[in-house]
């Protein structure tokens, strides 16, 4: 990975780096560090999401486009839609952006919750589609009868034959008309990627061949054959090839045509469930197929089957969620510290006769030269071993150790400055010694709870400093009490950060890629809350701040988690002078980030 941080890989051009910083590349290209330095003036200290919904806006644009150009390069006769996966990111800050952006396209919903239904029954544009996923209740279907009474085009997508009978059921005590009704059929083919298991065989959800069979025979039974509209499927999120795709389409095409032949002369859709990949690796390209290539397959492939069965050629449905939002998000932490800073040279405390090994080290620091440099390096990493041990025989104190680490890390660093190298390869090769630890004000469990559970990768970057070479091999370490909070140096994907002075200036990470998912798994560990978060807009070649709302206040987490807050609020203001409590006051109502502890520098 070069100075870019692989931005050519994944960025899709949102950004790019200009003048040493990240730029959003849009209307006025503000650079990322503007933005945060106008938030922070508002004393808004700790890690910020910052989301950007036009690039909302160009997802879903670039979604229909493709789709549409491919219907008409094939002469397809059925339409294209698509709605948005809710469980990818409920939270209104993206929400409310979507809906009013997707309208003109007919752009929906799909909710697999009673949560999720009710923000699909509240928010969608009346007539775009809503289709509802998941294990339900009777409750939960009923509650899609009562959408349907509003007016919503919505569309029950069953998972087993016990939800068929409910609908039934709902439909007979309710005299309510019923939503469209959706078979999810568990095909035999299986997707690619880190969630492959969501489709296949061996999926939870979906009927199976005998189930299909069933369900029709049920609806026919019960008179509700004409509700059935839909057959849905899905493959796994992010596939990262294109074939999987192609025999789903094979399966589910046919299931459609066998059953319009049956008689189920309403059916009219396939609805593909997930599928289309992010790319996230700033090192190579994982995705190996383009959006206009998965068109182009879907609408040649079901063209086909329908024309080899004899019937009309299905609209298409999509359920497309991180390909919408994944890149719409940008996660921005400040760096508090740097652990070698306890190893700057004023700290060297050199008595007037030091251990041979420690003066050994200060004349290698001193003689060191380009050509000596990496002979010099590993040298004092074999000394400090052996200065490690004497110390735990006791036959050197403790201000020898003091001396002999900082001494250690100055050769390392002064290596690397007279090295200057270029590819990295010979990096890599280095000891695990050299490595730099950052320590990042944000929670990883809470902001990329990904990485934490199934080891996602994301492009990291920092948005300053561009124009410098970086030679700190990076450990990214996070501040909650847990050692998990970490993102290790991988010598197979190597993070190299500046080596900066956090007494004189600021240093910011972004995280790119993180509006899929992250924002909804993560979780409370530590009580860290959600980050502060703001839409960044842009109107008349001018950024606009909209909708800026801060990380959670400690006393509202509490209160979350089932804390009686009165009571703790009772018990502390009895234990406490009124003047002190008042001050604890302030701090029950702020977040639980950090703000101010490694706050030396002010850039104004």
């Amino acid at each position: 990975m070069n100075n870019n941080y692989g931005i050519d890989i994944w960025s899709d051009g949102n950004f790019i780096i200009e003048d040493g910083v990240t730029k959003v590349n849009y209307d006025c290209k503000p650079s990322l560090i503007s933005i945060v330095k106008d938030i922070r003036k508002q004393d808004f200290k700790g890690p910020l999401l910052l989301r950007f919904p036009h690039i909302t806006n160009k997802q879903i644009t670039t979604l229909y486009d493709t789709f549409n150009s491919s219907i008409n390069e094939y002469d397809y006769k059925g339409k294209f839609n698509a709605v948005f996966p809710l469980k990818v990111n409920q939270l209104p800050n993206f929400i409310h952006p979507l809906v009013s952006m997707g309208k003109k396209y007919n752009y929906g919903l799909e909710a697999g919750s009673k949560a999720e239904l009710v923000i699909a029954m509240t928010y969608n544009n009346m007539g775009s589609p809503i289709t509802i996923n998941g294990f339900k209740d009777k409750e939960m279907i009923h509650l899609c009868f009562i959408a349907k009474s509003m007016g919503h085009n919505i569309t029950i997508i069953i998972e087993g034959l016990n939800e068929l009978e409910m609908i039934i059921e709902v439909l007979k005590e309710t005299k309510l008309e019923s939503p469209n009704i959706g078979l999810r059929v568990r095909l035999h083919s299986g997707g690619s990627g880190l969630w492959a298991k969501s489709g296949g065989i061996n999926s939870k959800f979906g009927l199976t061949s005998t189930e299909i069979l069933e369900a029709y025979e049920l609806m026919e039974d019960n008179n509700i054959v004409k509700s059935l509209t839909m057959i849905h499927f899905h493959i796994g999120s992010a596939m990262n090839s294109i074939k999987p795709l192609k025999k789903a389409l094979r399966e589910s095409g046919h299931i459609y045509a066998e059953l319009k032949n049956l008689g189920a002369v309403n059916l009219s859709s396939i609805n593909i469930g997930g599928g289309l990949a992010v790319e996230y690796s700033a090192y190579e390209r994982t995705r190996f197929y383009s959006l206009s290539e998965f068109a182009n397959d879907v609408v040649f492939t079901l063209k086909e089957i329908a024309k080899q069965k004899g019937v009309d050629e299905p609209n298409i449905f999509t359920e497309s969620g991180r390909f919408i939002s994944a890149a719409s998000t940008v996660l921005i932490t400040p760096v508090l510290e740097l652990f070698s800073a306890e190893y700057e040279l004023d700290h060297l405390n050199l008595k007037e006769k030091n251990p041979p090994l420690i003066q050994e080290l200060y004349d290698l620091f001193n003689d060191m030269s380009k050509k000596t440099a990496y002979e010099f390096m590993h040298d004092s990493i074999d000394h400090m071993e052996s200065l490690l041990t004497l110390f735990d025989l006791g036959y050197i104190d403790l201000r020898d150790r003091s001396n002999a680490e900082i001494l250690t890390h100055q050769i390392i660093k002064k290596a690397i400055s007279l090295l200057q190298i270029d590819d990295y390869e010979e990096l890599k090769k280095l000891d695990e010694n050299i490595q730099e630890k950052y320590l990042l004000n944000f929670s990883l469990f809470q902001s990329l709870p990904d990485y934490w559970g199934i080891d996602q990768e994301f492009p990291i970057m920092p948005i300053t400093h561009l124009d410098q070479k970086p030679t700190r091999s990076a450990s990214l370490w996070d501040i909650t009490c847990d050692s998990d909070g970490e993102l290790p140096f991988d010598l197979k994907k190597p993070l190299y950060l500046h080596d900066v002075n956090l007494n004189k200036e600021d240093y910011f990470l972004g995280f790119f890629n993180v509006g899929a998912y992250q924002d909804t798994l993560g979780m409370k560990h530590n009580l860290f809350s959600h980050p502060t978060e703001v839409n960044v807009v842009f109107k008349d070649e001018e950024v606009i701040l909209e909708k800026l709302l801060e990380s959670q206040k400690v006393i509202d987490i509490l209160d979350d988690i089932d804390y009686d807050t009165q009571e703790i609020q009772t018990i502390l203001s009895r234990n406490l002078p009124s003047e002190t409590y008042e001050t604890l006051k302030k701090y029950l109502d702020d977040n639980s980030y950090l703000k101010t502890i490694w706050s030396y520098y002010d850039d104004e």
